[in-house]
C-alpha cells in the first residue's frame, strides 16, 4: 500500500484525469497541453508503467463548435454538444498520441455499463486487453446517451470508478488550481494548500469550493473521489494540469499537488464492484442488534433481523441495507426477491421452508457478498 509519496515510484498501472479546464485555450482545444501529457504517458510507458487516460472536454469542445456563448444546461442540449464534441476531442488524442509513438483507443463509458455486472466485467476485460496490447484507453463518459439519473455526473467520478475496475495503483486528478486548500483559493487569498490528506472528513468536504468555467465538477467531487479510493485502499493525488512534467513528477515521488493517503484495506473482484460499482434495486431495514452485528461483528444478514422492506428486487440484485434512523451501512446481494423476504422477516431462518416452500440459503445476504457503507458516498 502506497502510504507515503516515495512510495508512488512503485506503481505500476495508474489513470490520469484531465479536467475540461486544463485541456482547453480561449479559442479551443490546447495542442501544447494535450502534446505534453501525450510525451508523459510515452515516458510512463518506456518505464515499464501502464497508463490509461479520462479525459473531460466533449461537450465544452461541442458547445464551441455550435457557437454557443455558455455550456448548455439542458440534457439534450449537453447531449448534442457531447456528439459534436466527441469527434474533435478524440482526434486530438489520437494525433497527441500517435506523434509520442502511441496507439490510441477510445471508449465511451455509461453508468449502467458498470453498475451491471457483467457489462461491468465485460468492461474490465476490455481495458485490460487493451493494456495488454499496449495500446492507451482514452476514456469519456457516454454522454450522448446517458440520462440524468443514470449519469455518472462528472468525470472525477468515472475517474475514481475506472481506477478501481482495473485495480490500477494510483489515481492522478489533473485540475486548474494547485490542489486541495483549506479553502477556495479564488475567493480567499490566504488559503493554505494541504500537500497531505491522511483521513477524509466530513469538515474536509466541507472546505471544498467549486469548479472552473467550463466543467462540471468541483474541488468536491476531487475530494470525494478520493475518499472513494481512500476507503478502498487506493492511492490518489489532485495537482494542477498546467505544471510541467506534473504526472512524471508525481510518479517520481515530488511533492505536488494533494496527497490523499490510502486506508489499509483493498476490495477485489465482486466487493470491489459493489461498494463502487452497483446501483441498489432496494433496500432493506434492520434492527439495531442486527445493524451492530453486520458493522462491528462481521456477520451476515439473517431473516430475523429484518424489519423492513422497499423497493422491488429480484435474487441476486444489490440491495441497501440500512438502520431504523435510515441510515446505509451497507450493499450487498440477496439471496431472496422482495416479495420472498416480505414473508421471512422478522423469523429465525429454520423458518424459511415453511413459508416459502424452499430455501435457497439461511441468510438473506451472506457476508461475502456484503460490503460495509463507510466511506461511500
Amino acid at each position: 500500500m502506497f502510504e507515503t509519496r516515495q512510495a508512488l515510484r512503485k506503481s505500476r498501472r495508474l489513470v490520469f484525469k484531465v479536467g475540461t479546464n486544463i485541456l482547453f485555450e480561449k479559442d479551443g482545444l490546447s495542442r501544447n497541453r494535450l502534446k505534453s501529457l501525450a510525451r508523459q504517458t510515452a515516458a510512463l510507458k518506456k518505464a515499464g508503467r501502464e497508463v490509461l487516460i479520462v479525459s473531460s472536454g466533449a461537450i465544452g469542445s461541442g458547445f464551441k463548435k455550435l457557437g454557443l456563448a455558455e455550456r448548455p444546461q439542458s440534457l439534450k442540449m449537453k447531449q448534442a454538444c457531447a456528439a459534436v464534441g466527441q469527434v474533435s476531442l478524440m482526434l486530438a488524442w489520437e494525433k497527441a498520441l500517435n506523434e509520442a509513438g502511441l496507439l490510441a483507443a477510445q471508449i465511451l463509458i455509461s453508468a449502467a455499463d458498470l453498475a451491471d455486472r457483467t457489462r461491468f466485467l465485460n468492461a474490465k476485460n476490455t481495458l485490460l486487453t487493451l493494456l495488454e496490447q499496449g495500446v492507451v484507453p482514452v476514456i469519456n463518459e457516454n454522454d450522448t446517451v446517458a440520462l440524468d439519473e443514470l449519469k455518472f455526473g462528472d468525470n472525477d467520478t468515472l475517474g475514481a470508478l475506472v481506477t478501481s475496475l482495473v485495480e490500477a495503483d494510483l489515481f492522478i486528478n489533473l485540475t486548474d488550481i494547485d490542489g486541495f486548500y483549506s479553502d477556495d483559493p479564488r475567493r480567499n487569498p490566504e488559503a493554505d494548500l494541504i500537500a497531505e490528506v491522511e483521513r477524509i472528513t466530513p469538515a474536509i468536504l466541507a472546505a471544498c469550493g467549486g469548479g472552473g468555467d467550463l466543467g462540471s465538477g468541483g474541488m468536491y467531487t476531487k475530494v470525494r473521489a478520493a475518499k472513494r479510493l481512500a476507503e478502498q485502499g487506493l492511492a490518489s493525488v489532485v495537482a494542477s494540469g498546467a505544471q510541467r512534467d506534473v504526472i512524471l513528477k508525481i510518479v517520481e515521488g515530488e511533492p505536488l499537488g494533494t496527497f490523499f493517503r490510502p486506508r489499509p484495506r483493498k476490495l477485489h473482484g465482486k466487493k470491489n464492484w459493489l461498494a463502487f460499482a452497483s446501483r441498489p434495486k432496494g433496500q432493506l431495514t434492520v434492527d439495531r442488534g442486527c445493524a451492530l452485528a453486520l458493522t462491528s461483528q462481521g456477520k451476515s444478514l439473517l431473516p430475523g433481523g429484518v424489519t423492513g422492506v422497499s423497493g422491488s428486487f429480484a435474487a441476486g440484485d444489490p440491495v441497501a441495507v440500512a438502520d431504523e434512523g435510515g441510515l446505509v451501512l451497507a450493499l450487498g446481494l440477496t439471496n431472496y426477491t422482495s416479495a420472498e423476504v416480505e414473508k421471512i422477516m422478522g423469523r429465525p431462518s429454520r423458518f424459511i421452508p415453511a413459508a416459502l416452500g424452499f430455501c435457497h440459503s439461511d441468510e438473506v445476504i451472506h457476508r461475502d457478498n456484503l460490503v460495509l457503507s463507510e466511506g461511500l458516498l
